[in-house]
């Protein structure tokens, strides 16, 4: 069915677009954006008065849990919950059971969000086989079957001269690394960041040096071979300053943060909050101020979720036990979206770095509402306040920090390909 959305505020910040305006949807594509369109027969027309019309988003950075895990998320209930975030388009890690370290994996998950899933999904393939950061996988059949990525999210690939490799062989297919910066031997068996808060409760912590020496060590890999790397969650002072200094030198890096790291500190661990353990862990102020001062200054080109559910189960061992990880995709907007409301971001900013960075990186052709370009867009109520509820959650899984939060700014509408695949 075409649709026209009407009245809404246009924000497309890759054809320089922010006027109220209305958009006509024909045959999945954006097909005019004027004033005062009149619906034809059989259009569906969404009245977006006061609200926002956006680029659908996209997040690098989502953890679908299937093949494999599929008690803690399924390629459906990740993608309805992308969907009830805004997103249309998510890229999913390789750190399934198995590994998607093959065609067959990739096409499997492909096949699946073809027929069950709600928004565009995009594989990320393992960088080595079986995450295990020995032998490189076979890239060029893993880009074939359809991944725009490669990344051992979760783990490390420790050896310097595999990752050396890595990037090279990456870089003879225009496929982004993306690097799990984390030294493991730094951080040990630690379960939270490494300082005050952690010293009194008695928890083992995770030092920055952790984040920021692979950081410094991917960066200066990515000089050494030309390769593209794409610095995935930051979360310290030290790694926004490496990842400045990079982009200063004109080396190929990229990076993305994510909403909890601008939002919250290890504070939030107090009382062994187990849906406040995340890796890397959340940090301190200095930390926060650095991470959204990135944001501020272009440093950090994206903001993904790292959506990582767990089951209620395994959140609820005792803190040392418990996995790391939280989910995201549903409340990220809101979150970031408080930022604009403090006037430390501007809401142009926002979809560039929500949308159209992401597609930039990744190279495909979304993160646009030009003439066209198909129709994946995303329709916020700015002014709508909300509480962060168990029984709303889209998510298989429950484990957030953000349960009781009153939040500003909620998804109205997402349309993927010209189909309406959530109503708020």
């Amino acid at each position: 069915m075409d649709i026209l959305i009407k009245n809404g505020r246009i924000i497309d910040p890759a054809n320089n677009i922010d006027e109220i305006a209305d958009i006509l949807i024909q045959e999945g594509r954006v097909s005019k954006i004027a004033c005062n369109l009149s619906p034809d027969a059989g259009v569906e027309t969404i009245d977006a008065t006061g609200q926002l019309v956006v680029p659908g988003f996209i997040d690098m950075h989502t953890h679908l849990r299937e093949p494999g895990y599929e008690y803690k998320e399924t390629i459906k209930t990740g993608t309805m919950a992308a969907a009830a975030g805004g997103f249309t388009t998510i890229c999913c890690m390789p750190n399934t059971k198995p590994v998607n370290d093959s065609q067959s994996v990739t096409k499997f998950i492909i096949n699946k969000a073809m027929t069950e899933g709600l928004v565009n999904v995009l594989p990320v393939g393992a960088i080595t086989k079986g995450c295990e950061g020995l032998e490189i996988t076979e890239m060029a059949e893993l880009k074939e079957a359809g991944c725009v990525a490669v990344s051992d999210d979760g783990k490390p690939v420790m050896s310097s001269l595999v990752m050396r490799r890595a990037l090279e062989y990456a870089k003879m297919f225009q496929l982004p690394v993306i690097s799990h910066s984390e030294d493991i031997s730094l951080t040990e068996d630690g379960v939270m960041n490494e300082g005050s808060v952690s010293t009194e409760l008695g928890l083992r912590g995770i030092p920055d040096a952790s984040e920021d020496v692979m950081v410094a060590r991917d960066i200066l890999l990515a000089e050494l071979t030309g390769s593209h790397v794409h610095i995935a969650h930051i979360s310290t002072s030290g790694s926004v300053d490496i990842v400045r200094q990079a982009k200063q030198r004109g080396i190929n890096v990229t990076a993305e943060t994510c909403p909890h790291y601008m939002a919250l500190t290890d504070e939030a661990v107090r009382g062994y909050n187990t849906n406040a353990k995340m890796k890397p862990p959340l940090r301190r102020k200095k930390d926060v101020n650095a991470v959204i001062a990135g944001l501020k200054d272009g440093t950090i080109d994206v903001i993904a979720t790292d959506h990582a559910p767990h089951s209620q189960e395994e959140k609820e061992r005792e803190f040392d036990y418990a996995p790391f990880g939280i989910i995201g995709l549903e409340t990220a907007f809101a979150i970031v979206f408080q930022l604009v409301e403090q006037g430390e971001l501007s809401l142009r900013d926002l979809i560039v770095m929500m949308s159209v960075r992401p597609a930039q990186i990744l190279g495909v052709e979304k993160g646009s509402l030009g003439i066209g370009a198909v129709a994946d867009v995303t329709i916020i109520n700015p002014n709508t306040t909300w509480v962060v509820e168990a029984e709303n959650i889209k998510s298989k899984s429950r484990n957030t920090p953000f349960y009781g939060q009153k939040l500003k700014g909620k998804v109205n509408t997402t349309i993927v390909a010209g189909s309406i695949v959530y109503r708020g």
